[in-house]
């Protein structure tokens, strides 16, 4: 579908659902999750009123972009760069070399020279009637990410946008929209991320994607929030139409409270998707994943496998629902779950569901809870390798089948380097519980 120069279309349509979810957002209570009598999710300690949005003025280069930022980037060459620091677009850089129709700008920018083409596709799988946090983001974003791949297209390098949040106080409503379109090929990454703040902040995001007939896409969403009090309330979906296939990455290796919905939507027929995710909590921190394997359409197929870690007093609640329709028949799916404690004082749930409303389908899942497995820390330790050591090595290799699948050399190095990190950050906690074994 060609880009639009309709610049009418767009702000009336986000000025009409900017008032609606306006609404919502004022009338919803701050909201409790309770996950059948498992796992209570509670905002009671987040002094919402005290947080807001706030503006910083654009940078001319990277070399000015928050360390974090910096970090995280290194000298990658992106076909479009968007880095949102609390609520403005203070970055944007554009490959010269791109096919023609390929669109990296930020959303706002998108639906004044887009028009048709953004309003064909915002909101239409996160509706602001969804709860007060997707009513904030839809009534408070600003700035935001638009990608897109023409028809017919490969763009060989990835797509990034870096949402920061670096001073506490800030209340961040970061929204990325991203376009696969038929028979194109793209790769899209999101990075959350902050410094060791003192004091709370808050990111409430939003992400789109679509994969349209035919299209491959490649996704990954790393987010790392530091040891401050950063909360995360966010939803992400990626649609998935007739005979394309997306692979999606989400890493979770640090936040203060996470609170994610997360779906991958097989939409039509001859749909395929991979779902990978990991994470690692440390510290006092608290992790709420949902995610959902929905198949709309039968004839379809999909893969779910995460893995996590927990140390410290760290809570993590990973379900993982598998959701079939009526009409449905022929779709395949799988979804396994497994996370390692690695202290006594952590806790974890893992959930597996169906919900399969037809028959003819083939849909399983599976999970496990457990520790490093002794027998192989005493088969190392005859090997004249410390305890310490063999529980690292074994850790890193539990996450590596996961990483190998980035496929993305400059991802790959900063998890495997942010896990070591997490490990020696909590190597003595690590050990009193190895020392009850």
């Amino acid at each position: 579908m060609p880009a639009s120069d309709d610049a009418t279309t767009a702000p009336a349509t986000i000025a009409a659902d900017r008032a609606a979810a306006l609404e919502i957002f004022e009338k919803t209570e701050l909201p409790t999750w309770r996950r059948g009598g498992f796992w209570t999710t509670t905002l009671r300690d987040l002094k919402f009123d005290e947080l807001g949005p706030r503006e910083y003025p654009a940078v001319s280069s990277r070399d000015e972009l928050p360390q974090v930022v910096r970090d995280a980037l290194g000298d990658e060459q992106f076909a479009g760069l968007i880095v949102q620091r609390g609520a403005s677009v203070i970055y944007s850089e554009v490959a010269d070399d791109l096919p023609a129709g390929v669109i990296a700008c930020t959303l706002e920018q998108a639906m004044a020279d887009h028009g048709e083409l953004t309003t064909k596709y915002y909101a239409k799988r996160i509706g602001h009637g969804e709860g007060k946090f997707t009513a904030a983001n839809a009534a408070l974003w600003s700035g935001g990410a638009f990608f897109y791949v023409p028809a017919n297209t490969e763009v060989e390098k990835p797509f990034q946008v870096v949402n920061v949040i670096d001073e506490p106080g800030v209340a961040q409503y970061g929204r990325t929209l991203a376009i696969v379109d038929t028979s194109g090929k793209g790769i899209f990454r999101e990075y959350n991320l902050a410094p060791d703040i003192e004091g709370q902040a808050l990111h409430s995001g939003a992400t789109e994607i679509f994969v349209e007939p035919n299209g491959w896409a490649k996704v990954k969403t790393f987010q790392d929030w530091g040891s401050g009090e950063v909360y995360d309330i966010s939803t992400k979906r990626v649609a998935i139409a007739r005979d394309a296939h997306a692979r999606w990455f989400p890493i979770h290796l640090g936040g203060h409270l996470t609170k994610q919905t997360l779906d991958i939507v097989t939409a039509d027929r001859g749909a395929d998707m991979r779902h990978n995710g990991l994470y690692f909590t440390q510290g006092d921190e608290l992790l709420d994943l949902f995610t959902t394997d929905l198949h709309e359409s039968g004839d379809t197929t999909g893969d779910t496998v995460w893995k996590g870690a927990a140390t410290g007093k760290s809570k993590a609640s990973y379900e993982g629902l598998i959701e079939i329709r009526e009409g449905c028949q022929n779709s395949h799916t799988y979804l396994q779950t497994h996370t390692l404690m690695l202290s006594k004082d952590a806790k974890v749930d893992a959930i597996p569901s169906l919900i399969v409303k037809t028959d003819d389908v083939s849909a399983s899942h599976g999970g496990t809870v457990g520790e490093v497995d002794e027998h192989q820390v005493f088969y190392m330790r005859t090997r004249g390798i410390s305890r310490q050591d063999a529980i690292r090595i074994l850790v890193e290799g539990f996450f590596e089948p996961v990483i190998e699948q980035f496929e993305d050399e400059a991802l790959e190095t900063l998890v495997r380097e942010r896990i070591q990190g997490k490990l020696a950050e909590a190597s003595d906690d690590i050990a009193s519980y190895a020392a009850t074994k």
